[in-house]
Formats: C-alpha cells, structure tokens, sequence
C-alpha cells in the first residue's frame, strides 16, 4: 500500500502576466514497507524573463529494477536494486538576447545503501559500474532558448536546450565522465483548441558512467509505457508526436490527447542499428485544474509491445 500527495505552486514574477508563468511541482510518497520519496521540479523566471532557474530534486529510498545493459535486455528484470538515492541538479541561465539563455549547470548525485537482490540466482551477470554506490558531481554550461509562456501547458512556442556537464575526481566525484544532453520541444496551435506538439532528446556519455547515470530510456514523460531504465546505455535519442484537443469541443473543461514514439540506446555511435528502435503510443485525457492559468491534470495510458503504463500528473508531459 502506497500514500501520497501533489503539490504545485503557479506565479508570474511581481504577479505581472506578461512574464512567463513559473512553477513548482512536488510529489511525496509512502509505502508500509517503509519505502518513501519525494521529488520537487521548478522552472522559476526573474521579472522580464531575465534570469530563469531549471532545477529537480529528488529523494528516495524505493527499490529499482534493473534489466541490464544495451537495447537488447531481455523483458525480465534480473534483479532489485535496493537503494538510497538523492539528486540536486540545477541550471541557472541568463538572457543574452530575446530568448536565448546562457549559463551554469551543476548535477549532484548519489546512490547509497546499494543491494542487489537476484530474481533468479541461476541467472548469471556481470555487475555493473557503480553497483556497490557511488555519489558523482558535475559541472557545466547550459544554452537554451525558450519562447513559451506556459511550461506547464504551451500552446505554442518553442524550446530548446544544450547541455554540457563534465564529472570529475577533482571536484568531488567518484567516476570521470562527459555527458552531452540536447532537448528539442515544438508547439503550434491547431484551430482554436488544439495543439500538435514534437519533442526529440539526445543524450551521449563518454567515460565511465556509473549503471545509475547512463542514459535511460522510458517514464512519465519520453516514452510512456516503458519502465525508466528499462534500457539503459552510454546513449539514446528518443522522439515523440501528440496531439492535444484542450478542450474538447463539447466540454468546456475536458480535453485528451494521442501520442505516439520512438526511441533507442546504445553504446557507441557506429553501434546505432534500426534493430534498436522500440515503439511507445497511447491516448489520455485532460482536465482543466486552473482555467485562469490553462493548467490541466492528465491521465494517460500508454501502450508498447511489452505492457502498458498509466500516469496522472499535473501537467503536460512536455
């Protein structure tokens, strides 16, 4: 048995509406197994967008499943992975011109009070980097620009993001490494309700990442349906299309969505095959949380060639 709670705060800088709506979105959870969590995003803009703070944080001791390493783990978990994790990461970015932002970014994170736990002790594997913990600090430059005015529900706009964090002994991590992270997001409206909305992401990791810092392919937001981390390697790139219809021409505060996706890892450039690539698809449905800010609630079930996933949360997925 699991309880938790949502929060989420909504504002404009000096509650001017002409700045970008800001936003903090935080879950909390508990389990009678004693497992807990909590998780905390902000997207916070300055009075006239000048500054714009990107951050998360996370906290949690619940147990992971790991499959293994690369795109062709098999539809098994082969063991859980009990573990403390906690992660700070944070982008602070000025405007340079109109919406282009440049800045820093830093990204802290350890695993803690690791266990591996075997589903099957016949089944043999090599442990991966990090299996025994590890805690990792990174720093960074970040560019992105970013015309929209609603992260939580844009109906059009722009966004895009290039992120570079290099890991390293000297300034506290236990593992050297390089990853590279692009974000692409694309908005237009579509009559009077409805929006066509494209994301692509990129993520490219050179060095030697710990098992918990590759790339990982799935969750609430790139590629529902699939477990986060269900694969998971040195590098991925993903892409997603849906349709929004906010709100239903017969509703004045319901809507839905479709969305569909493709996405793959691998460990090298030249190892890249189309025999990688999954696919990820479903339908949700909306409704309007705040008319006055356009947020809305969304419950959407996805669908892939090895189960399916729900996920409610406030917010768009992108």
């Amino acid at each position: 048995m699991e309880l938790g709670a949502s929060i989420l705060y909504v504002s404009y800088a000096k509650k001017d509406t002409t700045n970008r709506l800001s936003e903090i979105n935080g879950t909390v959870f508990y389990t009678i197994k004693n497992q807990f969590g909590a998780l905390f995003d902000h997207a916070l803009y300055s009075h006239h967008n000048n500054w714009f703070l990107l951050g998360k944080l996370k906290f949690q001791s619940f147990p992971l499943s790991y499959y293994g390493i690369g795109p062709y783990t098999p539809n098994r978990k082969l063991t859980r992975v009990r573990a403390l994790q906690f992660q700070l990461k944070e982008r602070l970015l000025r405007k340079v011109y109109n919406n282009l932002y440049v800045g820093l970014e830093v990204d802290f994170q350890h695993l803690g009070n690791v266990d591996f736990v075997d589903y099957d002790t016949s089944v043999t594997y090599d442990k991966p980097l990090g299996h025994q913990g590890s805690t990792n600090i990174g720093l960074g430059l970040g560019m992105l620009y970013d015309n929209r005015h609603n992260v939580l529900n844009v109906r059009k706009g722009f966004f895009s993001e290039l992120a570079f964090l290099h890991y390293s002994p000297a300034i506290g991590s236990e593992h050297e490494f390089t990853s590279v992270f692009t974000d692409v997001r694309w908005f237009t409206p579509v009559r009077k309700r409805n929006v066509l909305a494209a994301h692509a992401v990129g993520q490219f990791t050179y060095g030697d990442p710990p098992f918990n810092q590759l790339a990982l392919m799935g969750g609430e937001s790139m590629m529902r349906g699939y477990y986060l981390g269900r694969f998971r390697d040195r590098n991925l790139i993903a892409t997603q299309l849906e349709y929004r219809m906010l709100p239903l021409w017969f509703a004045k505060r319901w809507g839905a969505s479709v969305f569909a996706g493709v996405g793959s890892v691998f460990n090298r450039t030249v190892d890249f095959s189309s025999d990688h690539i999954v696919f990820a698809g479903g339908a949700g449905v909306r409704f309007q949380l705040f008319p006055k800010k356009d947020v809305w609630v969304r419950l959407d079930v996805a669908f892939t060639n090895e189960g399916n996933g729900l996920y409610i949360f406030v917010g768009e997925a992108f």
